[in-house]
């Protein structure tokens, strides 16, 4: 698979990868993250765009402390960032992560190091002799027994209703060859990415591989919706009426 996006104007070169990570109210654990990143970034040959996803802390003062200007291509490390203004949502950050990226390998994971960015360096050697048409994405370990049998719940529900095997749907990191990016469509804004990326990919043909991940405790901030047993019934209301949406399109 050819790892440069032949479009690219803006000095990637030859980029192995372009992983997003969006940023929401982070702050305190943003030096930790970008020092992890510019690892991950030379080990694999990639590159990390990080985006300050309409916080209301501190986060874009300290990512450009450590990264310099929003927008700069250059970034520090093979780590740059970007800016959305306002929050619009966690698939729109992602989105417009994805906007700036510059490899032909591109995909997203987390930022509150709950998953370790390094696992895209065990994500590559999936796409070897896979052609273009791949997703890869984690299988988490270690989560509390309640958060697996919620995940265990949606995948049974989102398998039966939209007919295709969408386990551990929001597992990171998630990685896929641009040709899904290209063809995506309109995605959704919200948590609801996850599953339109595995729907997608399934509907057009490519083949899914997993691998497994270590999903640890977080260390800094809190979950913006995995906080309670009401903010989980929040969201499984928004996943469902967007499952609704994705099954009449059978």
């Amino acid at each position: 698979m050819t790892t440069s996006h032949s479009g690219d104007t803006t000095g990637g070169g030859n980029l192995a990868f372009s992983l997003v990570i969006p940023c929401y109210n982070e702050s305190a654990g943003l030096p930790e993250l970008v020092r992890r990143c510019a690892y991950v970034a030379a080990e694999g040959g990639g590159e990390i765009v990080l985006v300050d996803n309409g916080s209301t802390d501190d986060s874009a003062a300290v990512l450009e402390g450590l990264l310099g200007p929003a927008g700069d291509t250059a970034g520090r490390d093979g780590v740059r960032w970007v800016r959305v203004p306002v929050n619009q949502g966690y698939g729109f950050g992602i989105t417009s992560g994805l906007a700036a990226a510059r490899a032909d390998i591109v995909g997203w994971t987390h930022a509150d190091l709950q998953t370790d960015p390094a696992d895209v360096l065990r994500a590559l050697p999936l796409f070897e002799g896979a052609g273009e048409r791949v997703l890869v994405k984690g299988r988490r370990f270690g989560r509390p027994v309640a958060d697996r049998v919620f995940t265990a719940g949606m995948s049974t529900f989102e398998t039966a209703l939209l007919r295709r095997p969408l386990r551990d749907i929001n597992a990171q990191p998630t990685l896929f060859s641009r040709e899904l990016l290209d063809r995506w469509g309109e995605p959704p804004t919200d948590f609801s990415l996850d599953l339109f990326a595995l729907y997608s990919a399934q509907e057009l043909g490519f083949e899914i591989r997993r691998f497994p991940v270590i999903f640890a405790p977080r260390k800094w901030g809190s979950s913006s919706w995995n906080t309670d047993w009401s903010a989980k019934r929040r969201f499984i209301r928004r996943t469902l009426d967007y499952s609704l949406q994705l099954r009449k399109s059978l």
